[in-house]
């Protein structure tokens, strides 16, 4: 009997995996990597994007995230489009509650790019600390695309206790 090659995803999920064992390390993980997500994504929409006047007004829908969104998307189309559907929808939930800080700001609250930056430190401080109890370093200092695999390794799980094929 032949065995079935593995996808290419599921060779990068394996690799992932091997950093990540330890269930606290794993707990850290399912916090602070869509918080480092929602963080990077909120960063690169506060970066001031030039006035469209063609857009309308759906102006302010167009950023330097529209970028980065259809970028990784695009990537995770590419390795899964199961899991790119997944990653869209948590992106528009996070884009959610961008706009909802994004009108805190408005209303005199803290920066959009403040806030961000504030998850940001502390959920890599997090992830730092997940790696020091599981004893190994993170995937993405042998090779960047895992910070990119990390969110889709997540989800990953949920397709698996959902019994969705991803």
């Amino acid at each position: 009997m032949k065995a079935i090659p593995k996808s290419e995803l599921d060779i990068l999920f394996d690799k992932y995996a091997e950093s990540h064992q330890d269930p606290t390390n794993k707990l850290i993980h399912w916090i602070c990597v869509p918080l480092i997500v929602f963080s990077i994504l909120g960063l690169v929409w506060a970066i001031p994007f030039p006035h469209l006047e063609f857009l309308g007004k759906y102006n302010g829908f167009v950023n330097w995230a529209s970028f980065l969104i259809a970028f990784s998307i695009y990537y995770y189309y590419r390795l899964s489009p199961v899991m790119s559907y997944f990653m869209l929808l948590s992106v528009f939930v996070m884009s959610f509650f961008i706009v909802q800080l994004e009108k805190v700001e408005a209303s005199g609250g803290p920066a959009l790019w403040v806030v961000c930056a504030v998850i940001f430190v502390l959920a890599w401080i997090g992830q730092f600390i997940g790696h020091k109890i599981e004893g190994k370093k993170p995937s993405f200092l042998d090779d960047v695309k895992f910070l990119l695999i990390g969110p889709i390794w997540l989800i990953h799980f949920i397709c698996k206790k959902i019994g969705v094929r991803y």
